[in-house]
């Protein structure tokens, strides 16, 4: 649910310029650098290698971009629809992210790029170590709470010291944080495994581009594109790994306050003290303890017992009351580990553990009638229908009346999005809309006008019961027209040339002219 919504937050950011980038239909020269600047700007984002702030990882970028599609490109790109431009869209930042990788990797660039592998090394070996320590704090506190009802039992004189019904309460609170600190711990270490996987995966994937790349001048698409895929893919894993190992450390210290209530109400001086000559066991000493014992199935002729040696998958197999004994549930109020290998009883298409032979044994006689024991004990202690997993018995007994004053009903729901895209199709201009007002009022004066002309019909012998014509014109307007045209024509200009004016050395003045005008036949 936390890499959905971190998904659809990103998704969100970028949905406003994936909408401007698809809905761009042949756009004009200038328009076209516009869009490829927006493939730009989606494609650094998507990716989530960098910010638009650093002027390094944008050159990055801009060339690995380049190099995978040019702007050429372009006029082919806008010409396809708009689902198949959201998936080259993806794709191109898949490639992109891996050009990426690739070059950090090389030491090319990708120097601001944040190391996930190093980082989660670090990460799940930290988050491990806080879910086991909390884990063990919780064990120890189970193991003396329980050591402690025990004693009780055996002992009255040690219930006037210390109530029961409040140490109940704290055990079972105990053994719910102990639940949830195994799930997280196992979602971890589920993490941690497919994280190394992921490793070696990455790790192939790079060693297969450094024995493409460098050897060849011209690189096929088809061998390193789905390369670069493989890296784009792995790194996303990587992220979601290490968003997922964060979320998982900060609700573990979430439940930490939970082991402090326990340290108000049991201070660990009390806890001592009141623990003085008490053995305290743990679930696998108790166990332990167990192992030589073993029920005898020919003792019980209609009762189905489960062995390990006899069943397949037996580690497998779904045991009521999340593996604790069905007996003392109900009889001693509190729960006990079971132990598997003493034998599992399949009641009912259910299958039971116990803690002892003795416990088994008193079961079986009865089954039907413990369970109730155990339906009545968790009406007492609500937080025991989460922790035993008994909603099914209450669903299934439909305890109506007792529901609203001990039962909070767990009802199953999911979150669901639905998502349609605004035009499916390509978007298309109506002609004959039109939101000037005055064409419109131009429009209505001329459909008032049509009450005002007639409409003629006719019909000949050949047309008659074939099918009816009909017109309708306007009346004829007159119009007139008034043109200018212009001309011109280009003569040569005049040039005369005059020897002699300034006159010579005799007192007779002789002049010569010239006419050196070009014949209007040569312009």
């Amino acid at each position: 649910e936390i890499l959905g919504q971190q998904r659809r937050v990103l998704e969100g950011r970028l949905t406003p310029l994936l909408r401007a980038i698809t809905d761009s239909h042949l756009p004009v020269e200038e328009e076209m650098g516009t869009v490829y600047l927006k493939i730009f700007a989606y494609v650094l984002h998507s990716s989530g290698l960098g910010t638009s702030r650093d002027v390094e990882v944008c050159r990055e970028v801009t060339a690995a971009l380049q190099s995978v599609f040019p702007r050429r490109e372009m006029i082919t790109f806008t010409s396809l629809s708009k689902k198949n431009k959201e998936l080259q869209l993806k794709n191109l930042t898949m490639i992109v992210t891996g050009i990426l990788l690739y070059n950090k990797e090389c030491g090319k660039g990708g120097s601001t790029i944040d190391d996930l592998r190093a980082i989660l090394n670090e990460a799940i070996p930290s988050a491990t170590w806080t879910a086991e320590e909390r884990l063990n704090t919780c064990h120890m506190l189970a193991h003396q709470y329980t050591a402690l009802l025990e004693s009780m039992q055996d002992d009255p004189l040690r219930s006037t010291q210390l109530s029961s019904y409040k140490l109940k309460e704290a055990l079972f609170n105990v053994r719910q944080h102990e639940a949830f600190l195994c799930n997280l711990l196992s979602d971890t270490t589920t993490a941690a495994q497919e994280v190394e996987k992921m490793n070696v995966h990455f790790a192939a994937a790079m060693e297969k581009l450094k024995n493409i790349v460098p050897n060849k001048i011209f690189l096929d698409s088809e061998d390193v594109f789905p390369l670069f895929v493989a890296l784009s893919n792995l790194w996303t894993g990587f992220r979601n790994k290490l968003l997922l190992i964060r979320f998982l450390t900060n609700m573990i210290n979430d439940l930490q306050q939970f082991s402090e209530i326990q340290s108000q109400l049991f201070p660990n001086k009390v806890l001592s003290s009141l623990l003085e000559g008490v053995t305290v066991k743990s679930d696998v000493e108790r166990i332990r303890e167990t192992m030589g014992t073993r029920v005898n199935a020919s003792d019980f002729k209609d009762q189905e017992w489960l062995f390990p040696e006899t069943t397949d998958n037996f580690d497998q197999l779904l045991i009521e009351y999340r593996g604790f004994c069905a007996h003392t549930i109900g009889v001693k109020g509190f729960p006990l580990p079971g132990n598997p290998a003493i034998g599992i009883l399949k009641h009912k298409e259910r299958c039971y553990a116990f803690s002892s032979k003795e416990a088994a044994y008193i079961f079986a006689q009865d089954p039907d009638k413990f369970i109730e024991l155990n339906i009545e004990k968790a009406k007492e202690h609500v937080e025991l229908i989460q922790l035993l997993k008994l909603q099914h018995q209450f669903v299934r007994l439909e305890l109506a009346a007792n529901a609203d004053k001990y039962l909070l009903k767990c009802t199953a729901g999911c979150d669901s999005i639905t998502q349609t895209d605004t035009h499916i199709l390509p978007p298309t201009i109506v002609k004959s809309y039109e939101w000037n007002e005055w064409e419109m009022r131009r429009r209505a004066i001329m459909l008032a006008n049509l009450r005002n002309k007639s409409t003629h019909g006719m019909q000949t012998d050949r047309s008659h019961m074939r099918r009816e014509n009909c017109t309708q014109v306007y009346l004829p307007k007159d119009a007139s027209t008034q043109t200018k045209r212009d001309n011109s024509s280009c003569v040569p200009r005049p040039q005369i040339f005059l020897q002699g004016l300034r006159g010579r050395s005799s007192p007779t003045t002789h002049m010569v002219k010239v006419d050196l005008t070009r014949p209007i036949d040569e312009s």
